[in-house]
């Protein structure tokens, strides 16, 4: 059962954060319960995409909206996103980071499979910011943050934000 009182924004170092997300069997009400509970906090933030862990909550199920617009929200569960030929390393955000943009090689271009709210199976292909999107959302069901991507330089020179955080964590 999803805790819908928990479903916020969450930030780095939160647990949540760093495990394995759980896959989901059925697709029932309280998912798409959660999906507008999510889409309601990317826009709220002004995000581009969003994972269930990053609103605190351990399922494999992301939300990507290039435009950051409730329309055009795009629902992927239990994702596969497999990369395709040559890195990139542009700067990168994260609503779970919060004032951290820091270098991230990510892959030009991908393919996601994945189910939609309606229980469809689709494959797509993206590339650009639809396939940074792509890889950055499935990294958080994952367990990786950009945190975990950084570069020992970027940890070095974000290091009082990241401790800001850890010490806002805590508490």
């Amino acid at each position: 059962m999803i805790d819908f009182d928990k479903c916020r924004i969450t930030h780095y170092p939160a647990p949540v954060l760093a495990g394995r997300a759980e896959p989901i069997d059925k697709i029932d009400d309280s998912i798409r319960l959660l999906v507008r509970k999510m889409t309601e906090i990317m826009i709220k933030n002004k995000g581009v995409g969003l994972a269930a862990p990053q609103a605190g909550i351990p399922l494999r199920l992301f939300i990507i909206s290039l435009d950051g617009t409730e329309q055009n929200v795009k629902v992927y569960i239990n994702p596969k996103v497999t990369p395709i030929g040559d890195l990139a390393a542009i700067d990168e955000g994260c609503l779970s980071v919060p004032g951290i943009y820091t270098r991230i090689p990510r892959y030009k271009k991908c393919e996601v499979t994945a189910t939609d709210l309606d229980g469809n199976l689709f494959t797509e292909q993206g590339e650009g910011l639809y396939a940074r999107a792509l890889q950055h959302e499935y990294d958080h069901i994952e367990g990786v943050t950009i945190v975990n991507r950084m570069g020992q330089v970027a940890k070095i020179a974000h290091r009082r934000q990241l401790r800001k955080l850890t010490e806002k964590n805590k508490s």
